[in-house]
């Protein structure tokens, strides 16, 4: 017996395009905000992904569009990250801008500077586990990681959120 694959898909109508703009827009952009923290940067990741989801929209499968989304906006933010780096001067590098050492009674704000500090890939991951609350396995499948790399990353993360904050005690 022979099974017909177009049954198991579901290619994306017109109409679909429409409702996942409506529903995910706003989720995407606050994911690509809490990454890079620019509004403009941000609204223009959401734009280009949408694009290539116009683009792209008769060979998705409509049963993934969300992961689809979030992919496309990762790998589209990581390389206007990857761009902007280029494009910085890297040998006048502030170093006091790598260390803390003043003393802060807002745990959110330094937790924010922080979270800027980490590199591109951990954030990213950090933001969708912790912020955004999706799993593990959807993660790996937005970032085209394996589960046990997205592991790492956060757990890297959260490593270096904890040495950059030190003891909360000392904070507050």
């Amino acid at each position: 017996m022979r099974l017909n694959i177009d049954l198991l898909t579901r290619v994306m109508t017109v109409a679909d395009y429409n409702r996942s703009v409506d529903q995910f827009a706003d989720p995407v952009f606050r994911f690509v905000l809490k990454n890079i923290q620019d509004e403009e940067k941000s609204r223009d990741v959401v734009q280009d992904t949408f694009e290539k989801l116009w683009i792209n929209y008769e060979r998705v499968d409509g049963k993934k569009v969300k992961s689809y989304i979030f992919t496309t906006a990762y790998h589209t933010m990581i390389d206007r990250i990857r761009k902007d780096k280029r494009q910085g001067d890297f040998d006048n590098v502030d170093q006091g801008r790598y260390a803390h050492e003043e003393q802060y009674s807002d745990l959110k704000e330094i937790l924010s500077e922080a979270i800027t500090r980490l590199p591109a890939d951990q954030k990213s991951v950090l933001m969708l586990r912790d912020y955004e609350g999706y799993s593990y396995k959807e993660i790996a499948e937005m970032t085209e990681l394996s589960e046990a790399q997205v592991k790492v990353y956060i757990y890297r993360a959260r490593v270096f959120l904890k040495n950059y904050i030190g003891s909360v005690e000392a904070v507050v």
